[in-house]
Parts: structure tokens; C-alpha cells; sequence
């Protein structure tokens, strides 16, 4: 039997390591090895070469104001083109005149997110009060319009641009966790029947295109409603999209039910908690943590898979870009450029601004609670 080392005097008191500046490490990630050496090289190589070709077309030589004849003239982008067909992005066919709806809109549920993602906001619970209860009710009725009290109808095939893509995002986030979450317990229940229902709902979602769920959901919605009700055409791909959303945001919760320790339940049922005790106020809130950066990375793509609503014929914002460019008034050669480029510069921003918010979010979260222990 081999004899076990002891330690017959206290081991010596070494010095902490030497504390490695941020830049430092930047340089040595960029410089240290012959294959980061290489890269960047590369990667430098690449700016140098690009990027006075993008300042010399996105800004030197673009027009940013006139008309399409000065843009035909010019050899950069057409800034004025979308100053021109702006209100068209935003809007789509909303009557001019009551964009003054929208607007309130916009800046209603601008406030509220500004509202609940600040941290230190006072009353953080009564705004997601008005954020998921009143606000939803308040923007249908100064969207869609309410002739009693004075505000016309307005049809939401008239609805377009940022408004829907803002719409089917939105509504699609919203509803894919809460109902993520319960197809996820749902699938890890006890229960066959709940267990296999959720379990079929979510590999059935997840096989299938989200294009082929658009076009059931349209075409076969009003199958099962109730004779004589057809549901708005807005409606019928908002159903399509939270559905498809909530599958794979179940499999993300599923994962993270996963990765924590069982004895965390335990715990739980040592302090005399209940089934839906345990999830409420131990388990989710570890779980939501774990998978902060899967979740935000389904919200990004489902922010910009709202693109595919286009197919059953909803003019998101990606769609009216691609009319507006077809108006034979704006023809030239860098018109098709500069929109596309526009519509990825916005798509970006937000998809960016998304993922920023979500890390200073992981980072706070990790400073307060740090990582969850079984």
C-alpha cells in the first residue's frame, strides 16, 4: 500500500500573480503567437483594403439629398432615395395623417422598455403591469382604431415597415418564453399524457421550416375556429411565429433544467416547497440565468426571421425596402445597394443593441448571484 505524502511544515507563502493589464492581453491575443501573428496581419490587410472603399461609396460619394437624377449621376449611395421613402419603412401604407398613432405608440412602449431594463427604476413592477397588460390593450386600440371614441379603422393590411416587424418580434418574444418554459416542464413531467404532448409539439415544430409553419398557420387557422370567424391575416402568422419561437425556446429551458444539480430540488422539498414552489423560486431563476445568452440569441433570431412573413403577404420592413426599390420614379444603379444596405444597418443595430443589453445583464447578474451551485 503506497504510503500518503504529509506535509510536515506549512507550505510557504507565495506572492499573488503579477496583475496582466487589459491592453496587454490584447496585445499579446493580436501578437503572441506566429498564428495570431498571421491573422492579424490578415485581418489588418482586409481593413486597409475595405475601408476606404466603404467610406468612399457610403459617404464621400453618396447623395445625400436631391433626387434620383442626382443619384444616377453619382457613383455612391443614394441617402436622399431613403430620406425619400422613409415614412414608407416605418409606416407602410398607414394613412399619413394618423401616423400620429403610431408614433404614440412607439413612444408609449419606447418609455416602458426604457422602464423595466433600467435597474435601479423605482416601481419596476407596476410598469411590467402596464408593459404586459395595458399597454398591449392601449396600442390595438389606437393601431387598429375604436370609431366610438373618435378613432377611424384602420385594417392592418394597411399595416407595414418597421410597425409589423416590430409587432410579430415583439408579440413573438413575449409569448415564446412563458410558453417555452411550460413545454419544457412539460416534457421533463411525470405525467405520459403532458409529457408526451409536449415532447410531440416540440420535435414537430422544430422539424418543419418556419416558412411551412407560416403557411399552415394561414391556410389552416380558420379550420379550426368556429364557422363565420375568420381571423385578421396579421393574426394568422403572430400564431405561427410565437408557436415555431416556443419550441426551440423549450429545448434552450430544457438545457438549462439539465446543466442544474439535482440537489437543488432537493433542497427544496427539504424546506417543505411544493412542485410549482421549487420551480418558481429555485429552480427558474437559476435556469433563466444559465441560459441568458442562448435565450437572447433565439430573440435575436427570431427578430430577424419576422422577415419570412413576407411569404404569406405581410409587408415587413425588409419587404417594403424591397417594393420601394422597384418605384421606377428611383431607378439607378446603386438604388438596390443602398437599400439593402439600409435595411441590414437597421437590422443590425438592433440585433447588436440586443446582444449588448443581454451581456451587461449576464454580467450584473453574475456580480449579484454568481453561478448557480448545487
Amino acid at each position: 500500500m503506497p504510503a500518503a505524502y504529509v506535509r510536515a511544515a506549512p507550505a510557504p507563502i507565495l506572492p499573488p500573480p503579477a496583475a496582466t493589464g487589459r491592453r496587454l492581453r490584447t496585445l499579446r491575443d493580436l501578437f503572441g503567437a506566429p498564428q495570431s501573428l498571421l491573422l492579424t496581419a490578415i485581418g489588418l490587410a482586409l481593413i486597409v483594403w475595405l475601408v476606404p472603399e466603404l467610406l468612399r461609396y457610403f459617404v464621400i460619394d453618396a447623395v445625400w439629398a436631391g433626387d434620383a437624377a442626382a443619384c444616377r449621376a453619382a457613383h455612391g449611395a443614394c441617402w436622399a432615395f431613403i430620406g425619400e421613402k422613409l415614412p414608407y419603412f416605418v409606416y407602410g401604407a398607414y394613412p399619413p395623417d394618423q401616423r400620429w398613432r403610431v408614433n404614440l405608440v412607439f413612444a408609449t412602449g419606447a418609455v416602458l422598455v426604457i422602464w423595466l431594463l433600467t435597474p435601479r427604476a423605482p416601481a419596476r413592477r407596476l410598469g411590467a403591469w402596464l408593459a404586459f397588460l395595458v399597454y398591449p390593450v392601449l396600442a390595438f386600440i389606437l393601431l387598429y382604431g375604436w370609431p366610438a371614441i373618435g378613432l377611424a379603422r384602420i385594417t392592418s393590411d394597411r399595416w407595414g415597415g418597421m410597425l409589423v416587424t416590430l409587432i410579430v418580434a415583439i408579440f413573438g418574444i413575449v409569448v415564446s418564453l412563458p410558453l417555452g418554459i411550460l413545454l419544457a416542464l412539460g416534457r421533463r413531467s411525470r405525467l405520459p399524457a403532458v409529457r408526451i404532448t409536449s415532447t410531440a409539439f416540440i420535435e414537430f415544430m422544430r422539424g418543419v421550416p418556419m416558412i411551412a409553419v407560416l403557411f399552415m398557420a394561414d391556410t389552416m387557422l380558420p379550420l379550426f375556429l368556429p364557422e363565420g370567424f375568420e381571423p385578421d391575416r396579421l393574426v394568422r402568422p403572430l400564431v405561427g411565429v410565437a408557436l415555431f419561437a416556443s419550441a426551440y425556446m423549450a429545448e434552450v429551458v430544457r438545457g438549462g433544467l439539465q446543466a442544474l444539480p439535482k440537489g437543488q430540488s432537493e433542497a427544496g422539498k427539504a424546506l417543505g416547497l411544493r412542485y410549482w414552489g421549487i420551480e418558481r423560486l429555485i429552480v427558474l431563476p437559476q435556469v433563466l440565468r444559465l441560459t441568458l445568452p442562448a435565450i437572447t440569441g433565439t430573440f435575436i433570431g427570431l427578430f430577424k426571421d419576422t422577415t419570412l412573413v413576407a411569404t404569406v403577404g405581410i409587408f415587413d420592413f425588409l419587404r417594403t425596402v424591397d417594393s420601394a426599390r422597384l418605384d421606377p420614379n428611383w431607378s439607378g444603379p446603386t438604388i438596390t445597394t443602398t437599400a439593402y444596405s439600409f435595411a441590414a444597418l437597421v437590422y443590425f443595430i438592433c440585433c447588436f443593441g440586443m446582444s449588448r443589453y443581454a451581456l451587461s445583464l449576464e454580467r450584473r447578474l453574475a456580480a449579484r448571484y454568481g453561478r448557480p451551485t448545487g
